[in-house]
């Protein structure tokens, strides 16, 4: 049976004392059931001051990136082995903003989603195209494109749990959002890949202006396991109402 799932990602936002206070809040109202899970991926400066407000709640936590690589000569990098060493429990590979704004390719997406595994995190693999793929007709192309060197990366390594997000480009920060049935439609194809491949268990998650009001519709679809939260993470109160959700 697939995990329900809704991680944020606070992007390159936070400072200590408002950490502490949304921290505070997540850990004190979230009840986790079966099969349901809320994480929070913070900047890599506040993954000790989370480690401990976290720690002993039901909230799990992780990091934005990571690199492929162990260890070595690779300034201002950060491996999966030292994520582990702060508790992480999941990692983002490949979010958008990341491929747009610092080169990382669907190879190197595939490869750091190996290095967190080797590490004992769960990747978080992200897809999407952006509006001029999209208006091209070439969202099932990018998108596939996208998974399959995920899939082609972790085809080697021993069964480990990993997570696929969709976040299309075009509705990241911009207000606009995937209806329910586009968003559905995408992940139906998704889903399909991951079944010709022999894998069934993969959550697969939405992320795109997700926010308490469109959330419930969203996760209502068939193969829509959860959210991938953007700037409504950084709201303790619309967090805890999108995962409620």
């Amino acid at each position: 049976m697939r995990k329900r799932l809704v991680v944020g990602n606070w992007k390159m936002n936070g400072g200590l004392a408002a950490n502490a206070a949304l921290l505070a809040a997540l850990a004190g109202n979230w009840k986790q059931a079966p099969g349901r899970e809320i994480a929070v991926c913070v900047p890599y400066p506040y993954l000790a001051q989370t480690q401990s407000a976290l720690r002993g709640s039901e909230v799990s936590w992780g990091a934005q990136d990571v690199s492929e690589h162990a260890s070595g000569a690779f300034t201002g990098e950060v491996s999966a082995p030292m994520l582990a060493e702060f508790g992480c429990r999941y990692v983002l590979a490949g979010h958008s903003e990341r491929r747009q704004h610092y080169g990382d390719t669907d190879a190197g997406v595939g490869a750091k989603a190996v290095a967190a595994m080797r590490a004992g995190l769960i990747p978080v693999a992200c897809v999407g195209e952006t509006l001029a793929e999209r208006d091209g007709g070439m969202t099932a192309a990018v998108v596939l494109r996208q998974l399959d060197a995920v899939l082609a990366a972790l085809a080697p390594q021993p069964a480990a749990p990993w997570v696929l997000a969709y976040e299309p480009v075009w509705a990241i920060g911009t207000g606009r959002t995937a209806a329910p049935a586009e968003a559905q439609e995408v992940h139906a194809t998704l889903r399909a890949r991951l079944a010709a491949a022999g894998i069934k268990d993969v959550p697969l998650l939405y992320g795109g202006s997700v926010k308490a009001g469109n959330a419930a519709a969203l996760f209502a679809m068939a193969d829509i396991d959860g959210g991938l939260i953007g700037g409504a993470s950084l709201d303790a109160t619309e967090f805890l109402a999108i995962a409620a959700a």
